[in-house]
């Protein structure tokens, strides 16, 4: 945010035919980090031009989350307006619509039509399609199905990346992370509805790990798979995979859900079209008649497994209260509504802040 409030005020100095694109691609990543902030936090600072570090009301008093997402919104419309689809690692129109979308339904009252119609202009731009190898959505980088990545490099301390340790656990390539391992009732999901996608995703290591033990498969760096008792640990904490933000099938299923708008089923022709596609995709070609809101986050679930996007989805579909008590009773957590719906404001900041910054409830 600090480096786009920087370009958007020094923005003078580039040459007259770019400012208008380099504006538009600055504050799409603002509005980005901010979109990330404010489902993760709640009521965040709001800043949007540089301040002086001494300025602590700017820099450390809570907005509004609704007032931040009206900062969002319009910094992706303009996006929206100004860029084309050159790019894929770099802010394009698809990619705001695309993340404007998805702002639109996580609203306290969702803009459905807005999201509807801005799902239905990228599909028919005809920019992108599903790979017909769900494998090479991860692994064929910046192909037909992504829509806006973040790159990395492999083996490159200062351009390589960390997640793919940090996914998987240590009997892969991630050591001591092993940030997802897979419950049985996902684990379930995949062996319902899972079809292509469950070897993509998911490994029980040939048959090493039972069902409640398996491991991410998404991510291994470049693609390897690092037999146990063979590990580079090193591979892990540089790899190269891009961070995939938004892909087409995500696109299709956002459509279904503001196709749906909030009832507990569609039969709307153009909505199961589209989950039909994603369901093709993955081998399960049966005619799709009508899609529950059930279907849609299981298949949701499945489809995006490990591509953080869950813990937002049941926020958006009014579950999260529902699904993580239950899972907190499954495992045995102590379940609080209060800390489980936000992050903690960091302790360092509020002390930063003087006392100006608010901590969650519940911590």
């Amino acid at each position: 945010i600090f480096r786009a409030n920087n370009i958007l005020t020094y923005i003078g100095v580039a040459d007259q035919s770019n400012q208008a694109r380099y504006t538009a691609e600055a504050k799409f990543l603002r509005a980005y980090a901010y979109f990330k902030l404010v489902r993760l936090y709640g009521d965040v600072p709001l800043v949007t031009e540089p301040i002086d570090p001494t300025n602590e009301a700017a820099l450390f008093t809570r907005i509004a989350a609704a007032e931040v997402y009206g900062q969002i919104i319009a910094d992706l419309q303009e996006a929206v307006d100004v860029l084309d689809n050159s790019h894929k690692s770099r802010a394009s129109k698809a990619a705001a619509q695309g993340i404007l979308a998805k702002v639109y339904l996580s609203q306290a009252t969702p803009n459905y039509s807005g999201a509807e119609i801005l799902c239905e202009d990228i599909i028919a731009s005809g920019g992108y399609s599903l790979m017909s190898n769900y494998n090479d959505v991860f692994y064929s980088e910046l192909n037909n199905e992504i829509i806006f990545a973040i790159q990395y490099q492999a083996s490159n301390a200062e351009e390589s990346q960390g997640f793919s340790a940090e996914f998987t656990s240590f009997v892969r390539a991630g050591r001591e992370d092993g940030q997802n391992i897979v419950n049985e009732n996902l684990y379930n999901d995949f062996v319902a509805i899972g079809g292509n996608r469950t070897a993509v995703s998911i490994t029980d290591i040939n048959g090493e790990l039972d069902n409640t033990e398996n491991e991410v498969a998404k991510f291994f760096p470049e693609g390897t798979v690092i037999a146990p008792g063979n590990i580079d640990y090193g591979v892990g904490r540089n790899a190269g995979n891009d961070y995939i933000a938004l892909r087409y099938a995500d696109v299709l299923l956002l459509h279904v859900e503001a196709t749906m708008a909030g009832a507990p089923a569609t039969v709307d022709p153009d909505a199961l079209v589209s989950f039909q596609a994603v369901r093709n995709r993955a081998g399960l070609t049966a005619t799709v008649t009508s899609v529950t809101k059930e279907d849609l986050m299981t298949e949701r679930r499945v489809e995006l497994a490990f591509e953080n996007q869950r813990y937002f989805d049941l926020k958006r579909f009014g579950e999260f209260e529902n699904v993580l008590s239950a899972h907190a009773d499954e495992m045995g957590y102590v379940w609080d509504i209060n800390n489980a719906r936000f992050l903690p404001i960091p302790q360092r900041e509020i002390n930063l802040s003087g006392g100006l910054l608010t901590q969650n409830l519940g911590y």
